[in-house]
């Protein structure tokens, strides 16, 4: 299934945002800063891109239940997808 850009427009901006803090990560650790600071920081870039997964799965589900109701949901489908993100 596709999604329409409004609704993807939150997940995408939480990914760009992530992104830039990996950037930023990379930098931290070219220009050798502690060990400790880059694990706690790519932690959190690892907790904002896991998030814009689910709430891709999220959006995608809703989707599918206004769309087609609860009998057009692939209950193996989605948990293969959740545990994907796991």
């Amino acid at each position: 299934m596709r999604l329409e850009a409004d609704e993807v427009k939150a997940i995408t901006l939480r990914l760009k945002k992530a992104n830039g803090h990996l950037a930023s990560v990379i930098r931290m650790l070219e220009e050798g800063v502690e060990c400790e600071d880059a694990l706690t920081q790519i932690a959190a870039v690892s907790k904002a891109i896991n998030r814009g997964g689910y709430a891709l799965v999220a959006t995608g589900l809703q989707r599918c239940l206004v769309e087609g109701g609860p009998d057009s949901v692939d209950a193996k489908k989605m948990e293969k997808l959740f545990l994907a993100l796991a």
